[in-house]
């Protein structure tokens, strides 16, 4: 009984500060996005609506873990970019950090503008498949607090990829590269088997000692 409880509670440290580290990656890097899409479509205010809400949503699910680990009594794990799907993917696709992407570049390029918008379609699919998984997992199931916390996740995250589908699809776009969906499933795979298990067994991993809404460099780590 004492291992299975210390396995949950290193479980939802461990799955919580992932999370709240991707959350806030989320929500701040829209910003970039955001002005992207105001600047190369400017009349379709929709879509830009529609991203708005994203960036809202992304930023309710950070406060809502950030008020799970202070229930706890303790910051989360210190995480840095290797267990962000998103930061990942821009570096697998875009070849640079998410810091390094020029939004200009972006802006001008309808390729790259494309391309951004299959990025994040994808990246928030997976995401909404992961909440379907975590949903049924026994260790989430049985904090009621975290459980409330991904029924939310789960009822927000189609906002979340349907707006860039339906601008692509509505424009004449590919929705996916097979290449794009290889990278994807990779990632999630790699992230999934080695990167989250590692921080599992890392008995030593360090704890934040601000919050990332407090100090946006505490991220603005080295890759």
């Amino acid at each position: 009984m004492l291992l299975n409880r210390l396995f949950r509670e290193r479980f939802l440290d461990v799955l919580a500060s992932i999370y709240i580290y991707n959350e806030h990656r989320g929500y701040t890097s829209l910003d970039r996005v955001m002005e992207a899409v105001r600047a190369r479509c400017p009349d379709d205010h929709e879509f830009i609506a529609a991203i708005a809400k994203h960036r809202a949503d992304e930023h309710k699910h950070y406060v809502m873990f950030r008020r799970w680990f202070e229930r706890q009594g303790r910051m989360p794990l210190k995480v840095d970019r290797t267990c962000g799907h998103i930061d990942n993917f821009i570096q697998a696709i875009f070849g640079c950090t998410i810091e390094d992407l020029d939004t200009e570049t972006v802006i001008t390029n309808a390729e790259e503008f494309e391309k951004l918008c299959r990025v994040i379609m994808l990246t928030e699919q997976r995401g909404m498949t992961q909440v379907e998984v975590l949903l049924k997992n026994s260790h989430v199931r049985s904090d009621p607090i975290m459980t409330r916390i991904f029924q939310i996740v789960e009822k927000d995250e189609p906002d979340h990829w349907m707006p860039y589908h339906g601008w692509l699809t509505t424009n004449g776009k590919v929705t996916a590269r097979w290449r794009e969906r290889w990278t994807d499933y990779w990632i999630h795979k790699s992230l999934m088997l080695a990167k989250l298990p590692a921080l599992f067994v890392n008995g030593g991993a360090e704890r934040l000692a601000v919050w990332p809404d407090e100090d946006d460099t505490v991220y603005a780590l080295a890759a």
